[in-house]
């Protein structure tokens, strides 16, 4: 009897595995059909595209709504959980730049979410209001130990760095935005860093 658990065991979690990684696909696809089709992308559309039944998109999302703020949530978790990985594996100053970078893509993806959040009823302020919390803590974060360190004199408040690089987005409507927006970074951490 005993012989048979581990195999049991195994048939248990492989269904979480696969749920898993159906959740993640859905999310993943969904973004990148917002991205193509903006609020007019279909659960029917996003279901066929991920290689899942619309049932099993259900399961994981009932409602349209659910799938677009577990999109643009998992984003913005995303950028937060990247803070303490970037520090371990740079210098703060690199870890703060290699940040601002991702900031970036996920200010893209902000904005094709955009016109898709703008349909969940009363929910979009209380999403925004979340992600500026998360992304303030994560460039207060990185901002204070690279300060820490040596490696930069901070005369802005940190929250400046993310208004900046969203000002050059903004204001760059043609395609290749992000080129301007990561010459952005460059110039803010020079300005940033002590000379030594």
């Amino acid at each position: 009897m005993a012989d048979h658990a581990p195999s049991s065991l195994q048939a248990q979690r492989k269904p979480r595995a696969d749920a898993a990684r159906n959740r993640e696909l859905l999310l993943e696809t969904a973004k990148t059909m917002f991205a193509a089709k903006g609020p007019s992308a279909s659960l029917d559309e996003i279901a066929k595209a991920a290689g899942v039944g619309i049932g099993t998109l259900y399961r994981h999302f009932p409602t349209r709504d659910a799938l677009v703020e577990q999109v643009y949530r998992k984003e913005t978790a995303l950028l937060s959980d990247a803070v303490p990985r970037l520090l371990a594996a740079h210098p703060p100053v690199e870890a703060l730049r290699q940040w601002l970078v991702l900031f970036i893509d996920y200010f893209g993806t902000k904005q094709i979410m955009a016109s898709a959040l703008a349909t969940i009823p009363g929910r979009t302020a209380e999403l925004y209001a979340i992600s500026t919390t998360l992304l303030t803590n994560a460039i207060n974060t990185l901002t204070a130990r690279a300060v820490e360190s040596g490696d930069i004199v901070l005369n802005v408040e940190p929250i400046d760095l993310i208004r900046a690089i969203a000002g050059v987005a903004n204001l760059s409507t043609a395609p290749g935005w992000e080129k301007n927006a990561r010459h952005m970074v460059d110039i803010l951490i020079s300005g940033l860093q002590v000379k030594k």
